[in-house]
């Protein structure tokens, strides 16, 4: 069996800018991975199906999962015969603003391709992502870049300055159209999403904190009263930046010291069931 990891990944930045003829919205954000992984396990197997394993009871075994569409789209694209079992050991949040789907997919498409001996580049599996989901061509990279158009355009950044990141996680499932079909783009928040790709550039941890910002977060934390506590309850506590991530549930805050990071998670704990403190992980596969 091949073994792939899936990072999570956060959005330092997530600015809405205006709704798409397509339906989409025109996004600007800025995404970066931690030190929190699917592991994805790729094994070929010859009579051309593909089978989803997981002991996950919240992991759909079927077409509706993005992993099995990434193998079904590589399949019918590359004319492949052969099937393959894809294991998926959950360590990401589902429905979780952390692109643990979209990661696996991205894992999946990179695997195979070394599985069924593709030779693919990585450019063009980002390309097929698109097809899967919006998240799937920034989570084939990893590392952190600015994703732009509905999130399918990549432009590769250096990592940020290293830091802590806490993850919490409410026991909540948000819909990510429930949150956009709420967006009210005349009064929403927009974040300064060039400030923070310059003080990435300049490894400025100060100025990172000072640059996180999230357009959806206002509809969310109105909609959600526990992640608007959550939220409270994590800058109480001592994370230096706070943020909501992708459309929500899960809050992250950073911090620069592990000292301090191991004090908001314990403090948590009493809050939140779903915790987790990991490295940025920043830098591509």
């Amino acid at each position: 069996m091949y073994f792939v990891k899936a990072p999570a990944k956060i959005n330092l930045t997530l600015d809405t800018l205006y709704k798409r003829q397509d339906g989409y919205h025109e996004v600007e954000m800025i995404m970066t991975t931690v030190d929190l992984y699917d592991r994805i396990g790729l094994e070929a197997r010859e009579d051309g199906v593909i089978e989803i394993v997981s002991v996950d009871r919240f992991i759909p075994n079927d077409a509706k999962n993005l992993a099995y569409q990434a193998a079904d789209l590589l399949k019918k694209k590359y004319g492949v015969t052969q099937g393959v079992s894809i294991t998926i050991e959950k360590m990401i949040p589902v429905a979780a603003g952390l692109a643990g789907g979209s990661s696996d997919a991205a894992a999946t498409l990179r695997g195979l391709n070394h599985v069924w001996s593709l030779g693919l580049t990585l450019d063009e599996l980002a390309e097929l992502g698109a097809e899967i989901g919006s998240d799937v061509p920034f989570c084939v990279y990893g590392g952190t870049a600015l994703a732009t158009g509905r999130g399918e355009k990549i432009e590769h950044l250096p990592s940020p300055s290293p830091c802590w990141v806490i993850l919490a996680k409410p026991i909540i499932g948000v819909s990510t159209a429930e949150i956009y079909g709420q967006l009210d783009l005349t009064t929403a928040f927009h974040p300064d999403t060039k400030g923070m790709i310059k003080a990435i550039e300049d490894k400025n941890f100060q100025a990172m904190v000072d640059g996180l910002g999230n357009t959806l977060e206002g509809v969310t934390l109105s909609l959600y009263p526990e992640v608007k506590e959550l939220k409270e309850q994590m800058k109480r506590f001592g994370a230096e930046g706070v943020l909501m991530s992708g459309s929500g549930p899960t809050v992250f805050g950073i911090v620069q010291q592990e000292s301090r990071a191991q004090r908001v998670v314990n403090a948590l704990r009493g809050f939140c069931d779903e915790v987790y403190c990991v490295r940025l992980l920043g830098d591509r596969e």
